[in-house]
């Protein structure tokens, strides 16, 4: 298989699934191209969806060839019916998004990205911390506690950077 970064311009997207989460988009050159949250709209009184036209306006306006890797997360305890639901059907929006745009994705399991990263064993906020560290250029998108799921679409995006990188570029969608 072809290595994709001997294309012309080509790009990784990360992406932390959940109405709280976040997206982050590398380009072939290692810069961080995108970095923000999720974009939602209030569909009831304060109950927010994720809007899948802006977030695919968000994804095609990198004029692109991408690959697309999205954290893979299941139920957590004391997690109810409705918020499980609500969760599966923002991720089957994201695979929408991504089929819709002839993108191929990956899930990635938090602890492979995690470990990459050097996360493992560390509190969530560390994330954030690491992420600062290592690209300053985007400090200013990371300062709010709650920016915590940018820093995680941003390693997410990172993580399959350098898989990619290595050779290791799956055109098929699956999980990881």
């Amino acid at each position: 298989m072809n290595n994709i970064w001997t294309k012309k311009q080509y790009c990784v997207i990360g992406i932390d699934p959940g109405i709280t989460g976040a997206i982050a988009t590398v380009n072939q050159d290692k810069l961080i191209i995108t970095l923000a949250d999720l974009p939602t709209y209030t569909a009831t009184k304060s109950k927010k969806q994720l809007n899948a036209a802006e977030l695919t306006n968000m994804m095609k306006s990198t004029n692109i060839e991408a690959k697309v890797y999205i954290e893979k997360v299941g139920a957590m305890p004391k997690q109810g019916v409705v918020s499980m639901f609500n969760f599966g059907k923002t991720c089957g929006i994201i695979e929408g998004v991504c089929a819709a745009l002839q993108m191929p994705y990956e899930y990635v399991t938090p602890q492979k990205w995690k470990k990459a990263a050097g996360l493992i064993g560390q509190d969530k906020d560390y994330s954030r911390t690491i992420a600062i560290q290592q690209y300053p250029e985007v400090a200013s998108r990371l300062k709010r506690k709650k920016d915590i799921g940018r820093a995680d679409a941003l390693h997410i995006a990172m993580y399959g950077y350098e898989r990619i990188r290595n050779g290791n570029l799956i055109s098929s969608n699956r999980s990881q």
